[in-house]
């Protein structure tokens, strides 16, 4: 694997106010034991838990560095593997690093996994109000703000039905509304407007842009790349779990793209 390249160069931590808000991430890695056979016996197994013996290390992310700023948007981009959700689960606190760390200054609103945190037994007002609070809103704001996400997620006459009988796009609206109303300095999307119609996509989209007009922080993992020219200024590829290339969207997805298409076809030669 060749050193990292990167196309412009990074703004230190050091460049931005000390109470400025944004995510701040120094020589992140992340490394899983991968087991290779089942030992025959419990006792083996013990002793292999205890000396890692028959696993191997895999890093999915290894030595990842960089900023983003006030008012800043960056798509991080790469293959399926590359360690995009990894990275995206470190920066919201989801598991510790094993190498480097991460600095999150401001409240953060995330789109993981579709309905993550939302309990399918609980009513849709109920999930609003545990995913609001969890998100840093006090249960007066959430109140005040409650008719407001329900009109934006479209869900008025299905809010008091439990979660598991919503479709998966209704719970992707429950998500995005709730997220975009906590008021966050940083917006955390993860292929998380995949799902849904065009309706409603375009409506998120046009909140993101909102979002953006006012100095707030965006993060977003996607494989469509007219979204990330749209959204986002600057792209960090990802490889294997590598930082590839660092800067400017249209000099980092271009090379991207180039890379993909290359490996497309000459998979489909191989087949041949």
């Amino acid at each position: 694997m060749t050193s990292a390249q990167i196309l412009s160069s990074r703004t230190s931590a050091s460049s931005y106010d000390a109470d400025s808000t944004g995510v701040f991430v120094r020589n992140l890695g992340k490394r899983y034991w991968l087991q290779q056979s089942l030992p025959p016996t419990l006792q083996d197994t013990v002793l292999a838990m205890v000396k890692r013996a028959g696993s191997a290390p895999f890093w999915a992310l290894r030595d990842v560095s960089f900023n983003v700023g006030p008012g800043e948007s960056i798509a991080i981009i790469g293959g399926n593997g590359a360690g995009k959700s990894t990275l995206l689960r470190l920066i919201c606190g989801l598991g510790r690093p094993t190498t480097g760390q991460v600095d999150v200054r401001g409240r953060v609103a995330a789109l993981l996994e579709l309905g993550a945190g939302f309990h399918p037994h609980l009513t849709g007002r109920e999930n609003l109000y545990v995913s609001a609070i969890v998100g840093g809103l006090r249960r007066s704001e959430v109140r005040e703000q409650f008719d407001a996400i329900v009109e934006f997620a479209e869900l008025q006459a299905f809010i008091d039905q439990p979660l598991r009988t919503y479709s998966q796009g209704m719970q992707m609206r429950l998500a995005f509304a709730v997220a975009i109303n906590v008021d966050p300095a940083v917006m955390i999307i993860d292929e998380g407007l995949s799902v849904g119609d065009a309706h409603f996509q375009q409506k998120c989209l046009e909140r993101i842009q909102g979002f953006r007009r006012a100095g707030k922080s965006l993060i977003m993992v996607s494989h469509d790349m007219s979204m990330v020219r749209n959204f986002c200024s600057r792209a960090i590829w990802l490889r294997r779990g590598r930082l590839m290339a660092e800067g400017p969207v249209e000099s980092v997805v271009p090379r991207y793209e180039a890379v993909m298409q290359n490996e497309a076809l000459a998979g489909s030669s191989g087949s041949n």
